[in-house]
């Protein structure tokens, strides 16, 4: 069966010629900018054209430098946040059942791994710290909303289910393919330890030990190394 693809917007023209070739190369800089560095966020950027397939002109046409391009990544990871988040928020389901489809879908796109991943690599600019305090207030507010059905145990805070994801993220086993799947197999177990004794019938749970993360040792990565 062919693949689906999107329908033109109506009253537009198809790109064409330049046009045509610069999206093109923008598309390919940009996979493969998220596989180099995702990978190795100290890679040169000249890495990223030889596996982007393009001249390092081109590259720097589009990008004034690494940290531009690693700026990029990063907010693209932020803006798929903040639509899943939004879009959790906006659910019908109950909480839980909207909060544990959000955690799926970003750990399928992989936010933390372009966030998180890139952080003290390069200087973030305003509109992001912009974009970081709202993907902050709505996703607490998307977790309070599930600590109010006493679903989630007690004891876990925001920041301990967000290093988790972060842990999430650096798994790596086998070809694209398989990675994703055992991220999902991960956060399955993950999601089944963050119930509380009244959302399972596994009953009394031992206490976590150790004290929660930070919200300072969450910003102190920021700092450009």
């Amino acid at each position: 069966m062919a693949e689906d693809r999107p329908a033109p917007v109506a009253g537009t023209a198809r790109l064409r010629g330049r046009q045509a070739q610069a999206a093109h190369n923008d598309a390919l800089i940009l996979q493969a900018a998220r596989e180099v560095f995702l990978a190795d966020p100290t890679a040169p950027i000249s890495a990223v054209a030889e596996r982007a397939g393009v001249g390092i002109g081109a590259l720097y046409h589009r990008y004034a430098s690494k940290e531009d391009l690693l700026r990029t990544l990063c907010q693209t990871g932020q803006e798929i946040y903040l639509a899943e988040i939004k879009r959790a928020l906006a659910s019908d389901d109950e909480p839980w059942e909207a909060w544990t489809g959000f955690l799926r879908r970003i750990v399928a796109a992989n936010t933390h791994g372009l966030t998180v991943r890139l952080a003290g690599t390069f200087a973030p600019s305003a509109e992001q710290f912009g974009l970081a305090e709202e993907m902050q207030s709505l996703a607490v507010e998307m977790f309070e909303r599930v600590r109010g059905t006493g679903l989630i145990r007690d004891d876990v805070t925001f920041l301990d289910v967000e290093f988790l994801l972060e842990f999430l993220a650096g798994i790596k086993l086998g070809d694209a393919t398989r990675t994703a799947e055992l991220r999902q197999r991960h956060l399955a177990v993950i999601i089944d330890g963050l119930r509380s004794a009244q959302g399972t019938a596994a009953g009394q749970r031992a206490p976590i030990p150790g004290q929660p993360p930070t919200w300072e040792e969450q910003t102190e990565r920021w700092r450009t190394r």
